[in-house]
């Protein structure tokens, strides 16, 4: 372990970067103690908002008498299914508005979380379609006296539209299976997110029959302008922020790459200018979804965050960019061959792995390899005082402690105690994230930090080491709020 304690006092100096925010301790815990209890707040709100939302459905189809109808076993097998079937739509459009990126479930939860949320509803809405379908179809066969597959064929057959519907079902069996982790790793992620867009259209299949066969959006019922309501609302919000904006934000900030600089061996620095890039600003650790507009690469999205701050320069917002990528795949190695002049579309910024998330004065930053570069500009744009701020830097060697340098220059001007985790790792099942040395040295986290449990903890690497180090943080008393790790990967 390298040890550095930089104690010279937060300068304005000559960085690359003119940004340097400093604060007393005193305002920055008042700050983050005021935008902590903000965002619990939102959380909360928007939490009971979500399931107030599957209740409200259930709620306006008994307001509307629907368990009026509620008279034989055939009746009360049919009124579970249209119930089943009300909530598993519902909880299919929470998947949606979720995977929306709206701004204020994002500052609120963080991308990576919204979208595990939007993960863990597709089982529960798929069983609920699946019961709803069983359930029906149970029912109209016992007011018929037939079997449940009898009456699904003659749904099919005889009833307009039906057949709309499981083919709905369909598409969303194939959703919710290719999402499956054991499954998603066979497939590179565009059959995946190929695949994955068929959740638009089972929502669209599923439509035609709820007006025909369904009554929701009968005339004159509560249901028609809630469901009217939450589809119209959903779907603008999908094609406002995941395509409209996009296509803006490219528009105003026209990017263009500037120049692509090798930094160390499957290495490299992009750079890229571009207009109004102040209205980027804050942006530190958080991640951008980038689509480069050249032969082979122009169909790949790729989520890199940016690795230093935004440097801005003309009265328009004329300035610079950089991204640092590592060769981790085809998509990513031919980035690397980008040439000058590029264009380049641009989607963010997204996720909460940023100041947003601060709730403490005091700041510690952990990463590993390619994760080093989100840190070294969070690291030069999140105030704290001179004193308050730890980083740990973790790499097989030291030439894979990326922008290490840079780092340590920030670190000497802001007064940022600097460790370097250098040397072999320790196995896998260890438990440990820290080289093999220190792990037989009985060393951990709190060995470094003193105080460990009133900072916040940021840690951006490889899932499996970034999983040991939160387990460490979490061992030596950090709440969980006070640690902050957003995955890019899908």
């Amino acid at each position: 372990m390298k040890t550095q304690f930089p104690t010279a006092p937060a300068a304005s100096g000559s960085s690359r970067r003119s940004r340097r925010p400093t604060a007393s301790r005193h305002s920055l815990t008042a700050l983050f103690a005021g935008q902590h209890r903000r965002r619990r707040l939102r959380g909360d709100v928007l939490t009971v908002a979500a399931w107030a939302s599957v209740a409200a459905a259930v709620a306006l189809w008994l307001a509307d008498g629907g368990a009026a109808a509620i008279n034989s076993p055939a009746s009360a097998f049919t009124a579970g299914g249209i119930v089943a079937g009300l909530a598993g739509m519902d909880l299919v459009l929470l998947m949606l508005f979720l995977a929306a990126r709206i701004p204020v479930v994002d500052r609120t939860f963080g991308h990576d979380r919204a979208l595990e949320c939007h993960r863990k509803l597709g089982k529960p809405s798929l069983y609920l379609l699946l019961a709803h379908g069983l359930l029906i179809a149970t029912g109209y066969g016992m007011a018929e006296g037939l079997d449940p597959i009898s009456e699904s064929i003659a749904l099919w057959v005889l009833v307009p539209d039906m057949w709309l519907a499981f083919l709905s079902m369909a598409l969303f069996i194939a959703v919710v299976v290719t999402s499956l982790v054991a499954v998603r790793r066979r497939f590179p992620y565009e059959f995946w997110y190929a695949v994955h867009l068929l959740t638009y259209a089972a929502v669209a299949t599923s439509l035609p029959h709820q007006f025909s066969v369904g009554g929701l959006f009968a005339e004159g019922t509560w249901q028609r302008w809630y469901w009217l309501a939450v589809c119209t609302a959903t779907g603008a919000a999908l094609l406002y922020f995941r395509v409209l904006q996009p296509l803006a934000a490219t528009s105003r900030h026209r990017l263009t790459v500037s120049r692509v600089e090798r930094i160390a061996a499957g290495v490299v620095n992009i750079e890229m200018t571009g207009f109004q890039l102040g209205k980027l600003a804050g942006t530190g650790g958080r991640f951008f979804v980038w689509r480069f507009m050249a032969p082979g690469t122009w169909w790949h999205s790729h989520p890199f965050s940016l690795s230093a701050e935004p440097l801005v320069w003309g009265s328009d917002g004329e300035g610079l960019l950089r991204i640092t990528v590592r060769n981790l795949g085809r998509g990513s190695a031919q980035l690397g061959r980008l040439r000058p002049g590029t264009k380049v579309m641009v989607e963010g910024p997204y996720g909460v792995f940023s100041t947003a998330a601060r709730t403490r004065d005091k700041v510690v930053m952990i990463g590993a390899g390619i994760g080093i570069t989100p840190l070294r500009a969070l690291l030069e744009s999140t105030p704290f005082a001179p004193g308050d701020a730890t980083v740990i830097l973790r790499g097989h060697t030291e030439q894979e402690l990326y922008l290490g340098d840079e780092i340590v220059d920030i670190c000497r001007q802001r007064g940022v105690r600097l460790f370097h985790a250098t040397g072999p790792r320790a196995r896998w099942d260890s438990g440990s994230w820290l080289p093999v040395d220190a792990v037989r040295s009985g060393y951990s986290l709190a060995s470094y930090i003193p105080g460990l449990a009133d900072a916040d903890v940021y840690v951006c690497g490889p899932a499996a080491w970034a999983g040991n180090v939160i387990a460490d943080a979490r061992a030596a008393g950090v709440p969980s709020e006070q640690i902050h790790h957003e995955r890019f990967n899908w």
